[in-house]
């Protein structure tokens, strides 16, 4: 059976140490150029009336303060989100560095901006290497695979002006890394889409699975009309159908599996991907390094443009608010029972299933947001990639004792390489 409202040592450690967590901040909220047809956040504006939501400078100094003043830790990252950041033009970032100066008291402050590309210019580029921000580039893989879902307002192709966006920090000598979906158009091409992101000059990926309910907006006979853009709901939502976008299970794990097999033997320790450091660090025993495959949540908020608050950028939905930073205070609500339990839930709320498997350390039941689906005893809260990501944790087993070995040896994961050359892949 599940565990139900459990308090471990290792939490109570957590909560009762010195405070430190991440926020994503939304200062366009869900304000964007680009009318990508998978994003779970355009559809955000109706929260606050559908109205064009941007932070104003009081509120920012506010953030930038209270966010700081929260955090119980020498260094401090400032994590900036959307919709689209850059909308709001350089002059609104110069003053949160202005600020950030101001109410640092020693901490070390640090910078990342998620983009889709599209806005950057050679004014941007400077600030940004100027700044050293590190800038995460959101491009889904090859032309085809990227246009597909990802079209501006006017529903025109992005992928050339991302890639001139990217060309652009690269010339500037701006850090940057890769969010790409893993969606129906990229299955069966992992590789392919890894290779490309390679090319590009890409050593930092990310991979994110989507898999979205959404409602469909009724036509004259009160049926669901599939022509126009559907709204994405949370799954609990009476009525809701996984968006046709959707990866499915297997073919997410798959996709892994056909990077890993390349990535192993030739990249590993000059290409780093999110799923494959989070693995080795579990294997290790050490935190994964992302919340999606933590055993709890709780440490990564979001912040709207307004100062409300919500405990994850995937549960931005009025019942998850916590409050406002200007009447409820950023920490008070990091150490809210609602936080908490939001945190906790994560673990407690695992079916029997998953407390019975043997990559629970490595998965830890992946993002709450998936765990919609049913177990074969009738359990609710299984996640929907299951079948994927023990695909996925079996396959790569073996190469992870490898480099936890080499690992224990001082030795760098890097030596897997000749070892894993040597290995048949029987998949």
């Amino acid at each position: 059976m599940p565990i139900k409202d459990t308090l471990t040592l290792e939490d109570a450690v957590r909560l009762t140490g010195p405070l430190s967590f991440n926020i994503m901040l939304k200062p366009a909220g869900s304000l964007c150029n680009l009318d990508c047809q998978y994003c779970y956040y355009l559809d955000k504006a109706d929260i606050y009336g559908g109205r064009e939501p941007r932070m104003d400078a009081d509120m920012l100094e506010a953030v930038v303060r209270e966010y700081i003043r929260a955090n119980e830790v020498p260094e401090v990252t400032f994590n900036w989100h959307g919709g689209e950041p850059l909308i709001l033009g350089l002059d609104f970032y110069r003053k949160a560095l202005e600020f950030e100066r101001r109410y640092a008291d020693g901490k070390k402050i640090r910078n990342t901006i998620q983009t889709n590309g599209t806005l950057l210019t050679d004014e941007w580029a400077d600030f940004l290497a100027a700044n050293d921000f590190l800038v995460g580039i959101s491009i889904d893989g090859p032309r085809d695979i990227h246009d597909r879902f990802r079209k501006d307002k006017g529903q025109k192709p992005t992928f050339d002006r991302v890639l001139a966006g990217l060309r652009l920090l690269q010339r500037h000598g701006v850090q940057f890394n890769t969010m790409s979906t893993v969606n129906n158009a990229s299955e069966g091409r992992g590789l392919e889409t890894y290779l490309f992101l390679r090319s590009l000059g890409s050593r930092y990926m990310q991979f994110m699975p989507v898999v979205e309910h959404v409602l469909y907006p009724l036509n004259g006979a009160g049926k669901p009309d599939r022509k126009r853009r559907p709204h994405i709901v949370s799954p609990e939502t009476p009525g809701a159908l996984i968006a046709g976008w959707s990866v499915g299970d297997v073919a997410f794990g798959r996709f892994l599996c056909d990077i890993f097999d390349y990535w192993v033997r030739n990249d590993v320790g000059s290409v780093f991907v999110g799923h494959f450091d989070a693995a080795l660090a579990c294997w290790c025993g050490a935190q994964p390094g992302t919340c999606v495959y933590g055993e709890t949540c709780g440490g990564n908020a979001v912040i709207e443009h307004n100062g409300d608050m919500y405990p994850c950028d995937h549960f931005v939905y009025p019942a998850y608010r916590l409050g406002n930073i200007l009447t409820d205070g950023i920490k008070d609500m990091m150490t809210s029972p609602a936080m908490t339990k939001f945190g906790l839930d994560k673990r407690n709320r695992l079916p029997g299933k998953c407390l019975r498997c043997r990559w629970r350390f490595a998965c830890n039941g992946e993002c709450p947001k998936h765990r919609f689906n049913v177990t074969e005893k009738g359990e609710t809260g299984l996640n929907a990639l299951c079948a994927g990501l023990s695909l996925f944790y079996s396959h790569v087993a073996p190469y992870m004792d490898k480099m936890k070995e080499l690992l224990l040896m001082k030795q760098s994961p890097a030596g897997v390489i000749p070892w894993a050359r040597a290995m048949k892949t029987d998949r």
